[in-house]
């Protein structure tokens, strides 16, 4: 026998004991199912699932109590009020990385053409965040997984964003020619971290995570590679672990880079460093 929202709801959540945000992940899986908003479930609490959709959302609820993340469940994820397509071949866009579109756009005008390269693209969270917003700015976004890169060519598609091209390569592999701005979410996670079997990162593509025996690896080769591909006064920025910011602004002062700085996210953890280029 069928339930209707509101008892499914009240089940469900004591079943999510395992989750932070038990009554937000079953309104998510609801409103994926009936596909409605989650004003609907307000105005109609007594309405019944059909047996097909009580069983589409019971398997989908099952996958979360085991602790698959939502965005994989749905298949989408949103980002700088972006609607993002998400598989298991990409990373989930995190609230934590709009700050690195933040800091770019600070340091873009708003109608003026500016060649910037994002590296490690995933969904292509960022360069479309940046397209969005600055549509006379000319973006390359690269990635080395052909899976995630496809994603992100379906999101440009989706959301009609026409000045991004994207390149199939790894960090600078193949010629990306010349850039104002050069930013990345790149992988950042100690091989030996045990955060990586715990919550949404367990499920997360591992390539796009784990970056060496202190996690920068790839930052590193990034800071050397970017300043032979950034024009004079140009910028990179990096997102990096909370407590990886000294080390981070020490590689950019070992790499002649200037105008370092660090910014705190929302939760005040140290989560972008950025350099720029002065010849």
């Amino acid at each position: 026998m069928s339930k209707s929202i509101n008892q499914i709801i009240n089940i469900s959540i004591q079943q999510l004991s395992n989750s932070d945000t038990p009554r937000l992940d079953t309104k998510i899986l609801l409103c994926h199912v009936l596909k409605k908003n989650r004003s609907y479930l307000y105005a109609w609490p007594e309405k019944q699932l059909t047996d097909e959709q009580y069983q589409q959302f019971q398997t989908l609820l099952d996958h979360r109590i085991q602790g698959k993340p939502i965005s994989y469940l749905t298949g989408n994820k949103e980002f700088w009020s972006l609607e993002l397509q998400v598989t298991e071949d990409t990373l989930i866009p995190r609230p934590e990385t709009e700050l690195l579109v933040e800091q770019v756009l600070a340091r873009l005008p708003l109608k003026i053409s500016t060649q910037i390269i994002d590296l490690g693209t995933g969904t292509g969270a960022i360069a479309l965040a940046i397209a969005k917003e600055r549509p006379h700015c000319n973006i390359i976004a690269t990635d080395k997984s052909l899976k995630a890169l496809q994603i992100a060519k379906n999101n440009a598609k989706n959301l009609a964003l026409h000045n991004v091209k994207f390149i199939v390569s790894d960090w600078f592999s193949k010629d990306l020619g010349m850039a104002t701005i050069i930013v990345s979410n790149p992988p950042y996670i100690r091989d030996d971290d045990p955060h990586l079997t715990q919550g949404d990162v367990q499920y997360e593509p591992r390539s796009s995570l784990i970056s060496g025996i202190d996690g920068l690896t790839d930052i590193r080769q990034i800071i050397v590679q970017s300043y032979n591909h950034l024009s004079n006064e140009g910028w990179l920025l990096l997102e990096h672990g909370y407590d990886q910011a000294e080390q981070v602004r020490d590689l950019l002062t070992e790499n002649n880079y200037y105008s370092i700085k660090t910014y705190n996210d929302l939760a005040d953890q140290p989560r972008v460093t950025i350099g720029q280029k002065l010849n």
